[in-house]
C-alpha cells in the first residue's frame, strides 16, 4: 500500500512499539557537529536509535564531492544494518531543523532502493509540544539485520549532467539555499558565493508551513508553479551541500512531479572545478 512520506505524530504515536518499526533520531547542528547527539542523549522518542549526519549519512571529504558527499554504498547499508534495518522494516525519521535532516536520510534509505521510509511532520519540538512521550534511556539493544544495496540510479545526478544540461529547455536546476546565497549577496558555508547558471530558486524552508509542519501537495505545487518549474521537465535540484535540497526534492516528489533529481555535491563540489561557470543576481 502506498503511503504519503510524511506521518503525522499521531500515526507514530500508535505504531511506535511494534516490532516492524524503526526510529530514527537525524538531529545535528552543522556549527556545533556533537550537539545532534547530545540532544539525543538528553532525550528522544522512547526507543528511537540515532544517526549522525558527517559520520553515518555522509562519505570521507575528497577534492570534489561536495561538503557532505554521499557515503559509500556498502558502508551505509552496514551502518544501516547495525541500525536493525531491512527492506521489510518501516522507518521513521526525525530530526528539529525543520525536516531537512530527516530528508536526507529519507532520500538516502529511497535511493539505496528502501521504500518504506517516512519523515515525522514537524519533527521533534512538534512532538514534545503535543505532550507525547520521550525518554532519556540509553540506545536501545539492537538485533542487526541484513540491509541490501538496491541503488535507484535514476535519482542522483552528478556535476558532468548537470554541466551538459545547463539552459537546456527540457531541464530545470532548482536552487534550494536561502535568497542571499543563491543571488551571491552573501556565503556564510562555501568560498564562492553565487549561483550554477540558470538556476531557478525555491528555498526549502518554503516546504513548510508557518507552524513548521509540511505544506500540503497542492500548496507545493503552487510554489514550485511560482518558481516557474513544469512538471513536463527533469527538475535537477541542488543546495549548498546536497542535504537541504533533500526538503525540496521530497515537496516535488509530493506535489506529483516525477523526473527529480538530486545533485548530491551541489554548490560545494560546483565550485571546486576550475572551469565551472558561476552567476549571481536574478
Amino acid at each position: 500500500m502506498h503511503m504519503e512520506p510524511i506521518v503525522h505524530p499521531r500515526w507514530l504515536l500508535a505504531r511506535m512499539y511494534e516490532p516492524d518499526l524503526v526510529i530514527v533520531d537525524c538531529r545535528y547542528d552543522m556549527s556545533v557537529p556533537s550537539a545532534g547527539r547530545a540532544a539525543y542523549d538528553r532525550d528522544h522518542i522512547p526507543g528511537a536509535v540515532y544517526a549522525d549526519l558527517e559520520r553515518d549519512l555522509s562519505g570521507p571529504l575528497a577534492a570534489h564531492g561536495g561538503r557532505q558527499p554521499l557515503p559509500d554504498p556498502q558502508t551505509f547499508a552496514d551502518t544501516i544494518s547495525r541500525l536493525g534495518i531491512d527492506h521489510e522494516t518501516r522507518v521513521v525519521a526525525y530530526d528539529d531543523q525543520g525536516g531537512a535532516l530527516a530528508a536526507r536520510f529519507w532520500w538516502l534509505m529511497r535511493y539505496h532502493g528502501h521504500t518504506q521510509t517516512y519523515i515525522l511532520d514537524g519533527g521533534y519540538s512538534y512532538w514534545r509540544s503535543l505532550g507525547y512521550p520521550v525518554s532519556d534511556a540509553h540506545p536501545p539493544v539492537i538485533v542487526p539485520k541484513r540491509f541490501e544495496v538496491r541503488i535507484r540510479e535514476e535519482m542522483l545526478a552528478d556535476r558532468q549532467e548537470v554541466y551538459e544540461r545547463l539552459y537546456a529547455s527540457n531541464t530545470v536546476l532548482l536552487d534550494s539555499r536561502e535568497a542571499k546565497r543563491f543571488l551571491g549577496v552573501e556565503e556564510p558555508m562555501d568560498h564562492t558565493a553565487g549561483h550554477i547558471p540558470g538556476a531557478v530558486h525555491a528555498y526549502w524552508r518554503e516546504s513548510l508551513d508557518d507552524a513548521g509542519l509540511w505544506k500540503s501537495p497542492e500548496e507545493q505545487r503552487e510554489r514550485f508553479a511560482a518558481a516557474g518549474i513544469d512538471p513536463d521537465q527533469e527538475i535537477i535540484v541542488y543546495c549548498g551541500s546536497g542535504v537541504t535540497a533533500c526538503a525540496n526534492v521530497l515537496a516535488l516528489e509530493r506535489a506529483g512531479f516525477r523526473k527529480v533529481r538530486l545533485y548530491a555535491g551541489s554548490w560545494s563540489d560546483w565550485i571546486s572545478y576550475k572551469d565551472r561557470p558561476i552567476a549571481k543576481g536574478e
